[in-house]
């Protein structure tokens, strides 16, 4: 018999997710490949200052009567499920084992895979259902007689112990804004870049923008600026409209009908727009992530799917991809000073580099400070109330780091987790995303709407 190498010595590889494998869905098979990768970790340990999933598996473990996961409760499982926000910064940076390797760890997807095991028995509740649903939240909460009052709702502290007690809604936790003028609304009267568009071995030099739940609801001025930035460079952009939230959200949570319902609404309207020529940028990380990376290995004979992922790209890396081929604009006007940058996990994921960076490196008279932590955030841990101290002990590094820095601004390509930090630092400080600092650093002024 051949001996089990320690690590690998070929890349990382992801096999298929198997959600269509009928046993995929049985319980007994779930809790035996649980017990066998829980052993692998509990054998290893390296990921115990990740995320509070492995201290809980290892704290099960300690605690058992055997001192070996064969002592723990099957039950007690979920508990390192739940803890799982599929950040995959242990399959990206820690495990050994990961495929090729014979022992064939992925343990993010195995996560995912309980979780879809979970929500088909049943067994969620209210609130996650509810905070998933991003795309109903933000189509109520912009109606202009409804936006004041849900604000208002998030920001008072009254209210917001009584989201605590009802709903389970941390009250520390930051609830994002949101605008009657959508990015939509907000968009209307621009007019389109007329150029003709410069193609690259890479790039089309033309984008057609994805703008996310968030980007359209919450946040539109980072879409806004993008657009700036990007027309700005010779490259006319198209807002996407009619788009369905790109399901990470749903996926999460193990909602696999909603996950198909999102990919069968964006997917089409993606792919003929990369027919006529389109390449597709998102402004957040994990919506360029699903359409890069989970869409494919959920759905990977699905030709549609595969096409859109071939046209997809971080926004910071489509500008390196024109800088490349010196089509990026370098007339900066404004140094921007010392930058703490922490790299949003689902950015990393993508395996395209510190593009954001290297961009923003461009500018004379900036230094980017790089932060490669976990933020905590993953958009919904954070806000629950039984997971949100989690939450913040694992930030407290980034929080740590940003402090030591003493910088004129800290940012990252996750907006959700700029603001995670900015609940950590509690100095009334606020982050400024990577786009906006590069709309600054062009002299551009911020969009009128």
């Amino acid at each position: 018999m051949a001996s089990i190498q320690e690590g690998n010595l070929a890349a990382p590889t992801r096999h298929p997710l198997g959600q269509d494998e009928p046993g995929f869905w049985d319980e007994a098979a779930l809790f035996t490949e649980l017990e066998r990768v829980y052993d692998i970790c509990h054998g290893c340990r390296r990921c115990v200052s990740l995320c509070a999933s492995f201290p809980t598996l290892f704290d099960l473990v300690d605690e058992s009567e055997t001192l070996e996961v064969d002592g723990v409760a099957k039950q007690d499982y979920w508990k390192i499920v739940d803890h799982c926000y599929l950040c995959d910064l242990c399959y990206m940076t820690k495990c050994p084992y990961v495929p090729p390797h014979e022992w064939n760890v992925d343990f993010p997807h195995l996560m995912l895979r309980a979780k879809m095991v979970k929500f088909k028995k049943g067994d969620i509740n209210k609130r996650d259902r509810l905070i998933t649903s991003t795309d109903a939240i933000g189509k109520f909460a912009s109606l202009p007689v409804v936006t004041q009052s849900v604000n208002a709702i998030n920001s008072n502290p009254l209210t917001r112990r009584l989201l605590d007690k009802t709903l389970g809604i941390h009250p520390d936790a930051p609830l994002p804004k949101y605008h009657s003028r959508t990015l939509y609304k907000r968009d209307a009267t621009r007019d389109e870049l007329a150029t003709d568009a410069i193609k690259t071995a890479a790039t089309t030099g033309k984008v057609a923008l994805f703008a996310t739940c968030y980007g359209i609801y919450n946040e539109p001025e980072i879409a806004l600026d993008l657009i700036r930035v990007y027309e700005h460079n010779g490259i006319p952009v198209r807002l996407v409209e009619d788009t369905k939230c790109c399901g990470m959200p749903k996926l999460e949570l193990g909602d696999l009908e909603a996950v198909i319902r999102s990919k069968d609404g964006n997917i089409p309207l993606l792919a003929s727009l990369v027919d006529e020529g389109w390449d597709i940028v998102t402004p957040v990380p994990s919506c360029t992530l699903m359409f890069k990376q989970e869409l494919p290995l959920m759905f990977p004979d699905d030709e549609l799917v595969m096409k859109v992922r071939k046209a997809m790209f971080d926004p910071f890396e489509y500008l390196m991809l024109r800088h490349r081929d010196k089509l990026l604009n370098t007339g900066f006007k404004q140094a921007l000073g010392k930058i703490s940058y922490h790299v949003a996990c689902h950015q990393r994921v993508q395996n395209i580099g510190m593009k954001t960076r290297d961009v923003l490196n461009l500018v004379p008279g900036t230094e980017v400070l790089p932060i490669e932590r976990c933020s905590g955030h993953d958009g919904i841990y954070t806000v629950k109330s039984e997971f949100h101290d989690n939450a913040m002990k694992i930030c407290k590094p980034v929080v740590n780091r940003v402090k030591q820095a003493n910088n004129d601004y800290y940012t990252s390509d996750c907006v959700m987790a700029g603001h995670h930090i900015e609940t950590g630092l509690a100095d009334g400080s606020k982050p400024v995303h990577p786009m906006t600092l590069l709309r600054i650093a062009y002299g551009l002024p911020a969009s009128s709407n």
